[in-house]
């Protein structure tokens, strides 16, 4: 089985990176979509199935807040996985994430081997065959 996914990011070069991460760690993918913020990431949703969504914080349009807030709203994404990938510092504001139903986070830059353990994580996955080879020696 292959997983659907949705990469919200304003930087273009933070979801290219984030992709071929997926596509180093050997996460099996199917459909991998992007968006530039919130809000286009909701219009992407009416009409896609996703199974897994990583999201920046900070973005212009509808900012991560927002966008779970009006995600989690919706009774077919209501259980659908949000992960973060974000530079954000604040606690309360990623305790905030939580709190409306975020599975995780993890801050920039990070490692692709913690990248790796964060997806297994927010996958349930212990140590599945999904997500497969080591990465070593690089930071993003």
């Amino acid at each position: 089985m292959s997983y659907n996914v949705l990469i919200v990011d304003d930087s273009s070069s933070m979801r290219k990176i984030i992709w071929k991460i997926l596509q180093l760690l050997g996460f099996e993918l199917g459909e991998c979509l992007e968006a530039s913020n919130g809000q286009e990431a909701l219009d992407i949703l009416e009409g896609k199935w996703i199974d897994l969504i990583l999201a920046d914080v900070n973005m212009p349009v509808m900012d991560g807040v927002g966008f779970i807030r009006s995600l989690r709203e919706r009774d077919i994404c209501r259980d659908t996985p949000v992960a973060f990938i974000t530079s954000e510092a604040n606690e309360d504001r990623l305790h905030q994430l939580m709190d409306l139903g975020a599975s995780g986070y993890i801050r920039k830059p990070f490692r692709p081997e913690e990248m790796k353990a964060f997806l297994r994580r927010i996958m349930g996955e212990t140590d599945g065959p999904r997500i497969g080879t080591s990465v070593e020696g690089c930071d993003f």
